[in-house]
C-alpha cells in the first residue's frame, strides 16, 4: 500500500517535471529501500503515515505549512504518545519562500519556580533528577502551536486539531514499528499514577493493528482549540496539572504555567562545502552539529568515499569533539553567556581537527563524571517537516524526552508529562545547572540547508544521537551526491555516550569497514539494518523548479505523502 501511494502521487503530481535542472540525481542502485517522493504541490513527511495523511488534507484544504504540521504533530500524540505529544516540548524552523528568511521557535519549558537545588537536597535527591514528578517542566508543546499558528496559520486551531480529536475519540489503528516500542514500555512505568487506564487498555500494549483511543486526551484537544494557549496553560487543564503536581510532591504551581511563553530566536548556521546548514541556538544541541560539520570539512570525505572506514573514522571523532564542547558550555543563554561565535569558529574547527589522529581512536576526550548523566537516555521523540505548493518549509520536533516521559498522567488529561528536568545538573555554577525558570540544555532539533534555490528541511530522531544523525545526513548529501530519501536510509553509527570508544554501527555497513575501523580502535556494536537505535528522520525539499521532494525514515512507520490538489479549485493550474 505505501509503495503504492507514492506511486500514485508520482504519477499525478510529477506532470512537467524539469528533470534536466534537479540535482537529486537517479536512482543508484545502493539500497535505500524507497523511491523519493515526487509532486508540485505540497508533502508532509512524519513517523506515522496517518499524521502524514492528515497533514496533507490540511494542506488540500486551504490550510498552510504551520497548520498541517501542527494538525499532523497533533495527530502523533495519539499514534505514537510514548515519543510526543502535549505534555512535552518543541522546537521549530520555518522557512518563507517568499521572503527566504528563516524563523526560529524554541518552545521549551522552563523549571517550575519552586524547583532548586536545595529544594531537591531537601527530598534527599543527590546527584540527578529522579524520572519522576521533580523532573516535570512546564510542557512546551501547546504554546509553541499558538505562536506558530498566530504568525503563520491560515485555518483555524479548531480546523487543525479536528483531526487528532478525531483520532483521540474515535480510535485509531496502530502502526507496527511503534506498538513494538509500546510493549516495551517498563514495568515502573506501567505503574506510574494514570498510567495503565490511559496507555494499557485492556491491562496490555496496543498489538499491531489494535484500536488505541485516548477520549481524555480528546477532551484536552478540544479546550486547546477553543481557548488557544489558554486551554492549556490556564483554567481546569492547569488546575488538574498543578493540583497531581502537588499530589505526587512536585512544585508546579499555576504561575509556572501560566507566565511561560516561547521565545522566537534567530537561527545559527555554517557552511559546508557550498551549503548552509541552519540549526536553532543553545539551549538546543544543534550547535554539536555544526561543529562536527565544520571539522569533518577539513578532511576530503568525498575522497574517502561514502561509509569507508577512513570517512567513518573522522566522523566519529569529530563527533567526540563536538559532543565535548557541548557538554561544557551549553545551558540557557538567559542564565549564562554562550560562547556560540567562537564554537562555530572555522578556526576552532581547524584546530580540533588537527587533534584528530587519522590512525587511532580517541576514547577519553571528557572527563567520566560528565558523561556518566548523560548517556543514552531520552529517545523518544518525533520529527516531521512539511513543504506547502508556495516551497514553505515547516522542521518541526516534539519529544517527551523518554519513552512517554515520566509515565506520569493526571487524571482526565490524556497525556504523559514529560521527564526533560532530568537534563539539568545539580551541580551548581555550570551553563546547565538547575534553576527556577531555566530551560534545560535540549536534544531535539530541527534542521534546514539550502543553496541557492535548494532548501532542505530535515531532522533525524533519538536524543544525543541527533546532531551526529544530522552531520551524516548533510555530509550523504552534500559529500555523496545522494538524494533527501537515500540521504536518510543509509546506513549510519551513532556513539549514544559521551566518552571511550564504543560505537553502534549499522550491519548494512560492510564487514571489512567495520574491521578497519576495530583495528583503529573503535569498540563496534552491531544492530540489525534500518535499526531504529539510528533515529528515525524525516526531509523535504524544494529546488526552484516547482517540484518538491519528500522522504521518510524506513526505520520508522511513517512516509511522506503529498498533497492531493482541489481538484475543482485547481483544475487550471494542475493542467
Amino acid at each position: 500500500m505505501r509503495a503504492a501511494i507514492c506511486f500514485l502521487g508520482a504519477i499525478v503530481f510529477a506532470a512537467n517535471l524539469p528533470a534536466q535542472k534537479l540535482p537529486q540525481k537517479q536512482r543508484s542502485g545502493r539500497d535505500y529501500g524507497r523511491s523519493v517522493v515526487v509532486s508540485r504541490y505540497g508533502i508532509v513527511a512524519t513517523s506515522q503515515t496517518i499524521a502524514s495523511a492528515a497533514g496533507a488534507d490540511i494542506l488540500r484544504r486551504g490550510g498552510s505549512a504551520v497548520d498541517a504540521a501542527i494538525a499532523s504533530n497533533a495527530v502523533l500524540g495519539v499514534t505514537e504518545p510514548m515519543m510526543n505529544g502535549i505534555g512535552g516540548d518543541l522546537f521549530a524552523i520555518v522557512y518563507e519562500a517568499k521572503t527566504k528568511k528563516l524563523y526560529g521557535l524554541n518552545s521549551s519549558g522552563w523549571a517550575p519556580q519552586g524547583l532548586t537545588i536545595d529544594f531537591l537536597k531537601s527530598k534527599g535527591v543527590i546527584g540527578e533528577i529522579p524520572r519522576n514528578i521533580q523532573s516535570v517542566t512546564v510542557p512546551g508543546a501547546v504554546a509553541g502551536w499558538d505562536a506558530l499558528h498566530r504568525r503563520f496559520g491560515k485555518l483555524t486551531l479548531q480546523q487543525v486539531l479536528d483531526p487528532a480529536i478525531f483520532y483521540a475519540q474515535n480510535g485509531v489503528a496502530i502502526a507496527e514499528l511503534v506498538s513494538g516500542v509500546w510493549e516495551q514500555t517498563p514495568e515502573f512505568i506501567r505503574n506510574k499514577p494514570g498510567f495503565r487506564n490511559t496507555f494499557l487498555p485492556g491491562g496490555h500494549a496496543p498489538q499491531t493493528g489494535e484500536v488505541f483511543r485516548d477520549p481524555d486526551l480528546a477532551n484536552s484537544l478540544a479546550l486547546i482549540a477553543e481557548h488557544g494557549r489558554d486551554g492549556f496553560y490556564r483554567g481546569p487543564l492547569a488546575q488538574k496539572l498543578v493540583a497531581f503536581s502537588k499530589e505526587q510532591g512536585g512544585t508546579l504551581a499555576e504561575a509556572d504555567l501560566a507566565d511561560f511563553q516561547p521565545e522566537w530566536v534567530d537561527p545559527i548556521s555554517t557552511t559546508y562545502h557550498d551549503w548552509t546548514i541552519s540549526e536553532l541556538p543553545p539551549n538546543g544541541q544543534g550547535i554539536a552539529a555544526l561543529s562536527m560539520l565544520n571539522i569533518m570539512e577539513r578532511f576530503p570525505l568525498r575522497e574517502y568515499g561514502h561509509n569507508s572506514a577512513k570517512a567513518l573514522h573522522i566522523m566519529i571523532e569529530a563527533k567526540k569533539l563536538a559532543y565535548a564542547d557541548l557538554l561544557k558550555y551549553i545551558g540557557d543563554p538567559r542564565f549564562s553567556d554562550i560562547p556560540v561565535q567562537q564554537l562555530l569558529s572555522k578556526d576552532l574547527a581547524r584546530k580540533r581537527a588537527d587533534s584528530i589522529d587519522p590512525n587511532h581512536a580517541h576514547c577519553h576526550v571528557l572527563p567520566s563524571d560528565l558523561s556518566q548523566r548523560l548517556n543514552a537516555m531520552g529517545r523518544d521523540t518525533t520529527y516531521l517537516t512539511v513543504i506547502d505548493q508556495d516551497g514553505n518549509i515547516v522542521s518541526l520536533i516534539q519529544s517527551n524526552y523518554a519513552a512517554f516521559g515520566t509515565g506520569l498522567v493526571a487524571p482526565g488529561t490524556g497525556f504523559a508529562l514529560q521527564n526533560r528536568g532530568q537534563l539539568f545538573t545539580l551541580q551548581p555554577g555550570e551553563p546547565n545547572s538547575l534553576a527556577p525558570h531555566k530551560r534545560p540544555l535540549h536534544t531535539i532539533i530541527p534542521g534546514f540547508m539550502q543553496k541557492g534555490n535548494e532548501t532542505i528541511g530535515f531532522g533525524i530522531m533519538g536524543g544525543f544521537n541527533q546532531a551526529q544523525a544530522h552531520a551524516q545526513f548533510v555530509s550523504n548529501v552534500v559529500d555523496f551526491d545522494m538524494n533527501i530519501q537515500e540521504a536518510l536510509s543509509a546506513a549510519r553509527f551513532t556513539k549514544p555516550t559521551f566518552e571511550g570508544c564504543d560505537l553502534l554501527i549499522e550491519s548494512r555497513v560492510p564487514e571489512a569497514v567495520r574491521d578497519e575501523l576495530t583495528t583503529r580502535g573503535h569498540q563496534l556494536k552491531l544492530v540489525d539494518p534500518y535499526s531504529m537505535e539510528m533515529g528515525r528522520g524525516n526531509a523535504v525539499m524544494q529546488n526552484g523548479t516547482g517540484v518538491h521532494f519528500g522522504a521518510s525514515d524506513p526505520r520508522a512507520d511513517g512516509e511522506a505523502i503529498p498533497q492531493v490538489p482541489a481538484w475543482v479549485a485547481n483544475r487550471n493550474h494542475a493542467q
